[in-house]
């Protein structure tokens, strides 16, 4: 066993979940934070762990720390159910524990699954994230939605990736842009945010730009142009919820 904690958050991911927890049953500890589902997938995931808890939704980063602070490890992995470990991963990770060259926590970069495709531009690889970690030298930022790890020393990059298995249809994507729209709305009218007719046409236009051209999202072909105008939707959205409750009062 390799001496990691993997902690996974989880709320009716009977469609992914095994999948991640057979790329991960290398680690010396996995913890499942569940948010009562109501399919199988505490029924799964009793097959490769008993570190089960159950806890009512906090928030991604909260949900996401709480289960960090469960973890008995002091090298702690965040994986989300949509999510693999290769082989190579693992190889590299224990290197790293072997040698950490004085390092807190981990960037590792992720391949992203879309819609059918490896997506290689656009802003989406390599996707670095912090996700590995030692548990006493980082936390999980307390954001909305965007969450992410901050440590306190020195991060290091890894090389081989984590694949991710993103939005499997438009379907999967619209559903889930709808709730990201409103929380990071949330989040911009907590700092302020107060969008004019600009915003919500340059916003919007800059995102498109930026993942087609400047990030070269045009060489992923008609993937890359679905996924750069959805991006732009998700950002007008965004300002548009802000916009609608700075009118409501």
């Amino acid at each position: 066993m390799i001496p990691v904690s993997v902690v996974i958050v989880t709320k009716n991911e009977e469609k992914n979940i095994r999948e991640a927890l057979e790329s991960i049953k290398k680690a010396s500890e996995i913890v499942i934070v569940d948010s009562f589902s109501t399919d199988r997938t505490l029924e799964i995931c009793r097959e490769y762990t008993d570190r089960i808890y159950q806890s009512q939704w906090l928030g991604y980063a909260r949900q996401k720390q709480k289960a960090v602070e469960l973890a008995k490890g002091p090298w702690v992995y965040i994986l989300d159910s949509d999510e693999r470990f290769t082989e190579s991963l693992w190889n590299e990770i224990e290197q790293a524990l072997k040698n950490s060259g004085g390092c807190s926590g981990y960037y590792v970069p992720r391949k992203n699954y879309f819609l059918g495709k490896w997506m290689r531009h656009g802003g989406w690889w390599p996707d670095y994230t912090l996700r590995f970690f030692l548990k006493d030298r980082a936390q999980v930022e307390d954001r909305k939605v965007h969450e992410k790890v901050v440590v306190n020393g020195k991060a290091g990059y890894l090389k081989n990736p984590l694949e991710h298995y993103t939005y499997r249809t438009l379907s999967d994507y619209i559903k889930k842009m709808d709730i990201y729209s409103t929380l990071s709305a949330e989040e911009l009218i907590e700092q302020g945010a107060d969008p004019g007719k600009i915003t919500l046409i340059a916003n919007p236009l800059f995102t498109f730009l930026k993942m087609f051209f400047l990030r070269a999202g045009f060489m992923d072909g008609i993937h890359g142009l679905i996924l750069a105008t959805l991006y732009s939707h998700y950002t007008f959205l965004k300002y548009s919820k802000v916009w609608e409750k700075k009118e409501k009062g």
